[in-house]
């Protein structure tokens, strides 16, 4: 009898592999594993926003800067994340102590890399604002920080929520290089596969990210609809033309 391709014993090797109770239970199993994933995605997207939002609603708010924007923007996303990832370890590392050594980098690198979506977004969001919109609220006698917060902000949360679902699904599939420097999450399983040539655990471990990225780009498109007017919603802006 002749043997299954490569092909069909690997897709055998994933489902024996996702079906195994040893996969998911204990502190190296799936479930702890998507916890790590998630917690550092979480403080990764915290930090971005803390960031790429206020610097975004400032220069479309003003209107200075949005050049440096796009190009800061275009250079970020253009870095190396892996060698960043090793440079910042090899940097800050020695200058920190215990897990701090590697968690300060990778999460450091991570931010870098969620910051231009975030920032992205943000300034296109306030920047597209109609001028229409500028108008009625400055005749109302509006300040220009109240013009900001009750006009602009919510005209441009649409696009606000893009950008943070970008980063979001850049975050999580990029953090697993965290386990390249020993901090796990789901690249765990990658990292052990590939040394042990196992390569239906390295299957495994990419279909949990991509279905990881999956739900939580589905969670924020359900929190984008809650949040969202309809009449800003782009499903209203086909339905009305």
């Amino acid at each position: 009898m002749a043997a299954d391709p490569p092909g069909v014993r690997l897709m055998i090797g994933l489902w024996h592999w996702l079906t195994s109770p040893a996969t998911w239970s204990g502190s190296e199993g799936a479930w702890a594993l998507i916890g790590q994933h998630l917690g550092y995605s979480g403080v990764v997207m915290g930090l971005a926003a803390l960031i790429g939002i206020p610097l975004g609603l400032w220069v479309g708010h003003s209107g200075r800067g949005g050049s440096a924007v796009v190009n800061l923007v275009n250079g970020m996303r253009a870095l190396p994340t892996l060698g960043l990832l090793y440079a910042a370890v090899l940097v800050i590392g020695p200058r920190l102590s215990g897990s701090a050594a590697f968690q300060v980098p990778a999460i450091g690198v991570l931010v870098i890399l969620a910051v231009p979506p975030v920032l992205a977004g943000t300034y296109s969001g306030i920047d597209a604002v109609p001028p229409d919109a500028h108008d009625a609220a400055t005749g109302m006698g509006m300040t220009g920080w109240q013009r900001l917060w009750r006009v602009e902000v919510p005209c441009a949360l649409p696009l606000i929520l893009s950008g943070l679902r970008s980063a979001a699904l850049q975050v999580i599939a990029t953090a697993t290089l965290a386990a390249y420097v020993g901090l796990g999450g789901l690249g765990y399983f990658l990292q052990l596969g590939q040394g042990a040539r196992d390569y239906p655990m390295m299957a495994g471990g990419s279909v949990l990210v991509a279905c990881l990225a999956l739900v939580v780009d589905l969670v924020l498109a359900g929190v984008q609809k809650l949040v969202v007017s309809p009449g800003l919603s782009p499903e209203s802006d086909s339905s009305d033309r």
